[in-house]
């Protein structure tokens, strides 16, 4: 049973005539009033297991900042009118608008109830269970129940940078054009044969190709177009740290996303890593148009655990492949982290790939160090040039091993990232 602000506010209309005479007679028969109109409004309401409940979307899949809309079909099985009220239980971050709806279903018929969610924040919210509330016609109890109509609603990475994609595609379509005129020479790809002239390498004199047209023939080469992106995403303790609103992990994932899109159209071969002590999700392929929506819904329900980061498995699952790639590692700029996790396994990475390690700063670091206007904020000025020169000092580690270091904004870092994969095609570096 269930009774509402009417039953109470008749309760307490009952003060009324207590007032006028105050007597114990008065209290009891107020209160066998106030019970037999209660018990009678109980006694006529529908009851709730004669209503059908169907989730019409079991799952649901949206963007980051925009909406949908989730239905629940309410059928009345029985003889009386069901009137109350109907609870859809979603969490708080899956925005759910209205959190409960008026319910008026006559018997025999349906009615659909329509939820409108806008998620603020991303990865996967769960429904609970549909509580139905079924009214007398007085309004002063009623009866519930509660149904399990499970759902999924799956909040996309909002992927903002991507409004960047079609003017870095426009220097790709550039440098590919370049590729179609560019002058041979030493690289890893077959390219054609030609005629020797003085001054060619002496090594790449073909042989079988001299002796069928009987004068010297040379192979040229060309630097190899399809390379293998690969991209880590750290998800450990270090990504939880948040900027601005969201966590680093959700601008490392935007930087990724760009790099992903753009490598794509480029037809490079990308492989996308995430994890922190285990490997949280690989997706790989070269269909640039499966490859981006692929990687947004195996990243999205990812959070940041709060361990530190084994950059041996992490550097494992790089290793896989002997061919030489471009690895991306998406990673904060801790000293302590850099130094006692990242640093050790890097020298074998460089060995054999082009490493980029690209990190997430806080623009709020710098307002804070010029702040002096008391002593808070000079202490908090101390912290913040302490904080950015360690952050310089892991950047020149990484640097004298070879590591190109990127470090910007969240708004920043993507199109520092794209600019930067662009710039080592434009100089036949990948």
């Amino acid at each position: 049973m269930a009774l509402t602000t009417r039953a109470a506010a008749l309760l307490l209309l009952g003060l009324v005539p207590v007032g006028l005479r105050p007597e114990g007679s008065t209290v009891a028969l107020w209160t066998l009033v106030w019970l037999v109109l209660v018990g009678l409004d109980l006694a006529l309401a529908a009851t709730p297991s004669a209503l059908r409940l169907t989730r019409e979307d079991p799952a649901l899949q949206v963007r980051l900042g925009e909406s949908t809309t989730t239905g629940v079909l309410v059928e009345n099985t029985g003889r009386r009118r069901a009137r109350g009220l109907l609870r859809d239980g979603w969490p708080p971050s899956a925005g759910s608008s209205p959190s409960r709806h008026p319910l008026d279903v006559p018997s025999g018929e349906v009615r659909r109830v329509s939820t409108r969610l806008t998620p603020t924040r991303r990865g996967d919210r769960r429904a609970d269970r549909v509580t139905v509330r079924l009214l007398g016609p007085l309004g002063l109890a009623g009866r519930q129940r509660s149904v399990d109509a499970p759902a999924r609603l799956r909040a996309l990475h909002a992927f903002p940078s991507r409004k960047h994609l079609p003017s870095r595609l426009a220097v790709l379509r550039e440098l590919d054009g370049r590729a179609a005129v560019r002058t041979r020479g030493q690289g890893t790809e077959f390219d054609s044969l030609r005629e020797y002239v003085d001054g060619d390498d002496v090594r790449s004199i073909d042989w079988r190709a001299t002796a069928r047209r009987q004068h010297l023939v040379v192979r040229t080469w060309q630097p190899e177009q399809h390379r293998r992106i690969v991209i880590v995403v750290d998800t450990g303790r270090t990504s939880a740290g948040r900027v601005g609103e969201a966590p680093r992990l959700d601008a490392a994932m935007d930087a990724a996303l760009l790099l992903t899109a753009l490598a794509g159209h480029a037809r490079d071969r990308v492989q996308v890593v995430a994890g922190d002590r285990r490997i949280r999700t690989r997706v790989s392929g070269a269909d640039r148009a499966g490859l981006l929506h692929d990687v947004i819904s195996a990243m999205t329900p990812i959070d940041p655990e709060v361990v530190e980061t084994d950059w041996g498995v992490l550097a494992a699952e790089v290793t896989r492949s002997t061919h030489r790639s471009l690895v991306v590692l998406l990673t904060p700029l801790e000293a302590a982290a850099i130094e006692e996790g990242l640093i050790p396994v890097l020298p074998a990475l460089v060995a054999h790939h082009r490493v980029v390690v690209a990190s997430v700063a806080d623009p709020a670091l710098d307002a804070m160090r010029v702040a002096r206007d008391g002593s808070e904020e000079v202490w908090g000025a101390v912290a913040a040039e302490r904080t950015v020169s360690l952050r310089r000092q892991a950047s020149d580690a990484l640097g004298r091993l070879g590591v190109d270091v990127l470090d910007a904004t969240p708004e920043d870092l993507p199109v520092r990232l794209a600019d930067h994969y662009l710039a080592l095609k434009r100089e036949g570096l990948l």
